[in-house]
């Protein structure tokens, strides 16, 4: 396991847009309701992509409004969502968001033969048809670069729908520009689960 290349950031010495934009992120929906994994260390400071997100407060204040955006103002259901989400991660190898993500799964519904086949990369043998063209989609963005056959898009299109075709391929991007900088920075997932 590597050395993570980028320290988190002292609360003390945060920017005022440093400051905005992990108010935003600790004060948003991610930090409502239940948390499956925690957004902070013990002394507060960011987690995973968010630590990063700091460096650039603009851009990063876009990339967290984004997976905001995926999370909460998608039509996604909660299971598809993560399920294409730990796709990504498999496919990365993201430590990080496996950890993240398995608990959010858990959480709604996958099981752990499914969860471990996902972390594998191997078929989780989804039998909802709605899921299961999800996960099939998923991997032919991850593995063939979004290149699908008229008949592979035709059939994710009468399965899906339209605005499900949206809102998955930008999770796909999302996720797989955080898996980016997970690696380009060596973030690793965190020892322990501390919730708040």
């Amino acid at each position: 396991m590597r050395s993570p290349r980028l320290s988190p950031f002292p609360l003390s010495e945060l920017t005022v847009s440093q400051r905005e934009l992990y108010e935003t992120i600790t004060g948003g929906p991610r930090a409502k309701g239940p948390q499956r994994f925690a957004l902070t260390d013990p002394e507060g400071r960011l987690h995973g992509p968010f630590n990063a997100m700091l460096l650039s407060p603009a851009l990063g204040r876009a990339l967290q409004d984004l997976g905001a955006a995926i999370r909460y103002a998608s039509q996604l259901c909660p299971r598809t969502r993560e399920i294409a989400i730990l796709v990504v991660a498999a496919s990365w190898d993201s430590a990080f968001e496996r950890y993240a993500h398995e608990r959010v799964g858990a959480a709604v519904g996958l099981t752990e033969p499914e969860l471990r086949a996902l972390r594998e990369g191997g078929d989780p043998r989804l039998t909802d048809p709605v899921e299961h063209a999800a996960w099939e989609l998923t991997r032919t963005l991850i593995r063939d670069g979004g290149t699908l056959t008229d008949e592979q898009y035709e059939q994710a299109r009468t399965t899906l729908g339209e605005r499900t075709l949206f809102e998955l391929s930008t999770l796909v991007g999302y996720y797989a520009t955080l898996a980016l900088q997970l690696h380009l920075f060596a973030v690793p997932a965190p020892r322990t689960d501390r919730m708040r």
